[in-house]
Parts: C-alpha cells; structure tokens; sequence
C-alpha cells in the first residue's frame, strides 16, 4: 500500500510542477499577447483564473511533499510501530491525496473555465465556475484535516 501512495503521490507532484509551469506561460502569453486583443474586463478574469491557478499549483506541491515523508515514515525500514501513530498517518496521507485531487479538480473547473470564458467571451461558462471554486475549497479543508489529525494529540 505504501508503494502505491507513493506513485500516487508523484503522479499528483508531477501534476502540480506541470501546472505551474503552464501558469507561467499562460499568465506570461496574457501579460503579453492578449493584453491588446482582451477588454480590461477579460484581461482581469484571465488573470484570475491564472492566479488561482498558481496558488493551487503550489498548494498541490506542499501537500505532495508532506504526503510524500508521511508515506517514508511507514516504510518497512521505519522504526515506528506505534499503532495508532501508523493509523494517524495514514488518515493524513488519505486527507492529502483527497486534497491533491480537489486542488486538480479546482484547477481544471476554476481556472480553466475563467480562461476559456476570458477568451471567448461565452458568459454561461461563468456559472460552472463556482464548483471550481468549491473544489479548492474541498480541497483546502483536506488538507487542514490531514494537518490536524497529525498536530492533535490522540488519547
């Protein structure tokens, strides 16, 4: 199980780099190339839409890191053979990757919806912008659960 969380794991790291690269170039091409084709209006929800892309991108990176020593805590070789310490770290490792797929999702819905509206000009892609914005906040309480159930101490 524990070599399976962790290529889950690097799939979602991997994710996230990619993502933030693309944050990068797509924020650098509306700097640039669509600030003469694009109302300010426009240009403003494009750059919304980029930097939640950026936050969220590097939000998945932290979750991936933490999940990532979570997971070689449990490695056959660990010391720990505390029970409930083992199944306190694993109910994080659970909590971050439903953040990590949340964050995904946030990104794709959110960002790509207000890029795609940004572009287009279609204003009924508007209305799926929320579940997006839903998605990261999903993802968010996650990832405070994870947090929290490594920080709080057990009885």
């Amino acid at each position: 199980m524990n070599l399976v969380n962790n290529q889950k794991n690097l799939r979602f790291f991997f994710l996230f780099t990619v993502s933030s690269f693309f944050a990068v170039s797509i924020g650098a091409f509306g700097a640039h190339g669509l600030k003469t084709v694009l109302t300010f209006e426009m240009l403003q929800i494009f750059e919304t839409g980029n930097k939640y892309q950026f936050y969220h991108s590097l939000a998945g990176i932290l979750v991936s890191i933490f999940s990532f020593f979570l997971n070689a805590s449990l490695s056959p070789y660990s010391t720990n053979t505390d029970s409930m310490q083992v199944k306190t770290i694993e109910r994080s490792i659970k909590s971050f990757g439903k953040a990590q797929l949340f964050f995904s999702l946030g990104i794709l819905v959110f960002s790509g919806s207000l890029y795609t509206l940004s572009i287009t000009g279609i204003r009924i892609l508007g209305a799926i912008t929320p579940i997006g914005g839903l998605c990261f906040l999903v993802g968010w309480v996650f990832f405070s659960l994870g947090v929290y159930s490594l920080l709080v101490p057990k009885k």
